[in-house]
């Protein structure tokens, strides 16, 4: 699927917020015809700050490349309007709640009757069917459910309850796994001709990423798993991992040659991961004497592995960053900013995020272009 391929991939996207969002974003940054079906009121995302003159950065991000048409799902005229042009849609994404769609008459037995070939993709928090399926969920619900933030609270010396989240790490997540099964199941119809239902949970998507986690809850260790810490410099922080014996011995060599850097405990990988707090503890009286620009440069430059901590602006600002060209420039009403590109580079594929940001209903007049029959 490329933006200049004969035929385009055509999507109908009812999602909203930004699980469903986020995944049909991906599909028109490959090249998809994407439609974004929104209530009158728009997207509830269209008034989530950062806002520049009314306009949502954030909702831009998740929603570039894409076409608006509102339609008012809880009239006769909306769920007719809905019906047709899912019914000659290549793909349809939804996140509503397990059931409303088929209330709507839009759901995949009616659809997939009238479009035999259609991909239809579900979002929920924990999936479509079984006894949590109608629990109303958000990524935070999820981190708690999955266990995700009772594991990181065990990194947490001290803690005493779990860590306040603003970071939706279960909806990008599940955002992308969608992404991935929609282009399986496009790949399986162009071999079979037949289109197919994908439901993706949450849940499922957070707990698949805690690869170590899921093992260790059937097999519990007798030692905890060692964790990596930052070390203190003069004016900040950086991360060290001298995971190999290659890394250890050029870390040894940045340092001086310290004497403790011979200490059995030192030895070997095991016995360093065993000992890594006070392997850290050693690093560290010799970081605190350096800037964390000092220490990223002499690790890096002699193989360790180390990073200065830095906010988002610096990462965006990084050369590299630049260079790859990690923000693509995309503009609406307010103007012109930068949204995340796709994360891969492909050397026969565009994979670039969309520059128009749709207005609200502005496509409503192309939807009548659109054929009312199945492909």
């Amino acid at each position: 699927m490329t933006a200049d391929a004969p035929t385009r991939i055509r999507v109908v996207d009812f999602t909203q917020v930004m699980a469903g969002p986020f995944c049909t974003r991906l599909l028109a940054d490959v090249g998809a015809e994407v439609l974004k079906i929104e209530p009158p009121e728009g997207d509830a995302m269209r008034g989530r700050p950062p806002l520049r003159d009314g306009e949502s950065a954030y909702f831009g991000t998740l929603n570039a490349g894409k076409r608006s048409v509102m339609l008012d799902l809880k009239t006769e005229d909306g769920r007719r309007d809905a019906f047709c042009l899912a019914r000659s849609a290549d793909v349809v994404v939804e996140n509503f709640r397990p059931g409303v769609m088929a209330r709507l008459g839009l759901g995949w037995k009616a659809l997939s009757e009238v479009n035999p070939a259609l991909v239809y993709c579900s979002i929920s928090g924990f999936g479509q069917e079984g006894a949590t399926a109608s629990r109303p969920a958000y990524a935070p619900i999820i981190h708690a459910a999955s266990g995700l933030d009772l594991a990181l609270m065990e990194f947490q010396p001290g803690a005493e309850r779990p860590a306040p989240t603003a970071m939706f790490h279960a909806d990008v997540l599940a955002g992308v796994y969608a992404w991935g099964a929609i282009q399986t199941a496009l790949l399986a119809r162009s071999q079979t001709g037949q289109g197919q239902h994908i439901d993706v949970a949450l849940m499922d998507s957070l707990l698949s990423m805690m690869v170590y986690e899921c093992q260790e809850a059937q097999f519990p260790q007798n030692r905890k798993r060692h964790v990596y810490t930052p070390v203190k410099t003069l004016d900040g922080f950086v991360m060290v991992v001298p995971l190999s014996d290659k890394n250890f011995a050029a870390m040894l060599s940045v340092l001086g040659d310290p004497a403790w850097g011979g200490n059995p405990i030192f030895a070997t990988h095991a016995q360093r991961e065993a000992n890594w707090a006070e392997l850290m503890a050693h690093v560290e009286g010799w970081t605190v004497t350096q800037t964390a620009e000092t220490c990223e440069q002499r690790f890096n430059d002699a193989g360790v592995p180390c990073s200065r901590y830095r906010t988002v602006a610096e990462a965006l600002e990084d050369p590299i960053s630049k260079a790859r060209g990690v923000l693509g420039t995309v503009e609406d009403a307010a103007g012109s900013f930068g949204a995340p590109n796709p994360p891969f580079r492909m050397s026969q594929c565009r994979a670039v995020v969309g520059r128009k940001i749709p207005a609200l209903g502005a496509a409503n007049a192309e939807m009548l272009l659109w054929p009312k029959g199945t492909r």
